[in-house]
């Protein structure tokens, strides 16, 4: 490798995802220059392989659920999905994985995109190895933001690599139906990808390590989706690890160690998510090839006063949504830093504090049912000490839910903090409930007294009426 040039900015960002394209546009917006370093497409992992993709594959799915359960349109959708036309939606909603679209936008803002491996390279310092093996070298005024992501964990099974599985970039990129699928894991991407293509036509069969779906949600999401798979024909085994995956021909066997032989023709491992730092120069600047980056509320790493790690890198929210907000903060930070602000904004909820991170964390679980939440459980409530109580509604006893689905499903849970009188935490399952949960969102943010929610009244009949169901339950408990 030869150094060919040596340029100078305020900002330098690695990765060009949603979360980095959000710090660039902040620093942009304050006047900074700005570079952005992406060594794969401009639009990340949450354009091409997981948020929009994944979403495009189950939208038809839960469309169709829907109208099945409306009365004067259910007959007209009980035939079978047209599996090529859901394929070419989402083909067409990842650009056929071209980002031609996302370089014009980092254009329209003035950053300058750099197309190669980043590496740190010392303090403030960076280099970008191209594809022509030229490497340039960035220096950063004010700061160098790590936004580099997560990539698939998989397990350390004999023979693994031989059976090629899939991970969740294959499950939302194949392009073609698998007749069986086995896919390994109980979280968000498991459930969804079993949804989407045991909706597709896939024949799917769900391994759970642990006793529940959803593991990080109220115990009732997990119970409720699970019961939607099974009645769609999914095959759902909790308290069942894969010991062991060979292939032979054309399928794949995976063996358990409940001494059961499970056939497919494709196996998704979805079972966690690594930090994208393994080979980005951390060793330069004294941190941890591969490990997880620790930050304060303003997203900036612990002990430096110029290096950030933006979204899943440092382990707060692997949120797509949470890292673009998270992307906000340490913009307004960087900007207010290289402005020479005395006095950062950090108090709780203040400008440079990231504190949603830690108290309003909002996450949609897209299957059908659908699942939502946010702040905290009643577990997490009660395990950091608060004085809450909780209180449950059964979704179908709201008239709105009626009219949105015959025989509707679902159930809602607010958990109250009982000293403040504020809601903490709300998880919602149920066809639909998606939509409702930034409302939620803004009572938990927002720390909104139960006794002014009183005075939000929900339009009937709207699903959302809900709301008012759960401040009965809790007035009258």
């Amino acid at each position: 490798m030869t150094e060919t040039e040596s340029i100078a900015y305020d900002v330098v960002v690695l990765g060009a995802g949603p979360v980095g394209e959000n710090v660039a546009d902040r620093a942009r917006a304050a006047g900074l220059s700005t570079a952005i370093v992406e060594n794969e497409l401009v639009g990340g992992e949450c354009s091409y392989w997981a948020c929009m993709p994944s979403k495009a594959l189950l939208r038809p799915a839960i469309a169709r659920a829907d109208a099945r359960r409306v009365p004067g349109l259910s007959a007209a959708v009980q035939g079978p999905l047209d599996a090529a036309a859901v394929l070419a939606h989402r083909d067409y909603y990842t650009s056929n994985w071209k980002d031609d679209g996302q370089v014009d936008w980092l254009n329209g803002i003035a950053a300058d995109l750099y197309r190669g491996h980043g590496r740190l390279a010392g303090p403030r310092r960076v280099s970008v190895e191209g594809p022509d093996g030229a490497v340039r070298f960035l220096t950063a005024r004010h700061a160098v933001a790590v936004c580099t992501g997560t990539r698939a964990l998989l397990p350390h099974l004999p023979g693994l690599a031989e059976v090629k599985p899939w991970t969740s970039r294959e499950a939302t990129s194949a392009h073609e139906v698998p007749d069986r699928l086995i896919v390994v894991g109980g979280g968000v991407v498991a459930v969804e990808m079993a949804t989407a293509w045991q909706a597709l036509g896939s024949r799917v069969t769900v391994l759970v390590r642990g006793h529940a779906l959803l593991p990080r949600m109220e115990p009732f999401a997990g119970e409720l989706v699970a019961d939607a798979l099974k009645e769609s024909g999914a095959d759902v085994r909790t308290g069942t690890s894969v010991t062991g995956v060979t292939r032979e021909g054309s399928t794949v066997v995976a063996l358990t160690d409940t001494g059961d032989r499970i056939e497919a023709d494709e196996i998704l491992f979805a079972t966690g998510r690594v930090p994208h730092t393994e080979d980005i120069g951390l060793d330069t600047v004294g941190l941890e090839p591969g490990s997880w980056l620790d930050v304060d509320d303003s997203l900036r790493v612990t002990g430096s006063e110029w290096l950030y790690a933006v979204g899943d890198v440092n382990h707060r929210a692997l949120l797509t949504h949470q890292g673009k907000y998270q992307a906000r903060i340490a913009g307004a930070a960087i900007a207010a830093r290289a402005a020479g602000v005395p006095l950062l904004e950090t108090d709780p909820w203040g400008a440079h504090a990231a504190t949603a991170d830690h108290a309003a964390v909002p996450q949609v679980v897209f299957t059908d049912p659908e699942a939502a939440a946010v702040g905290l459980s009643l577990a997490e409530a009660e395990s950091a000490g608060l004085p809450v109580r909780a209180v449950d509604v059964d979704m179908s006893s709201v008239a709105g839910a009626g009219l949105y689905a015959d025989g509707y499903r679902g159930k809602a849970r607010m958990v109250v903090d009982t000293d403040r009188e504020i809601v903490v935490g709300l998880t919602l399952v149920g066809p639909g409930v998606g939509e409702l949960i930034h409302s939620a969102t803004v009572a938990v943010a927002g720390e909104v007294p139960v006794s002014r929610l009183w005075h939000a009244v929900p339009s009937y009949p709207t699903v959302s009426e809900v709301w008012l169901r759960l401040l009965e339950a809790y007035r009258d408990a």
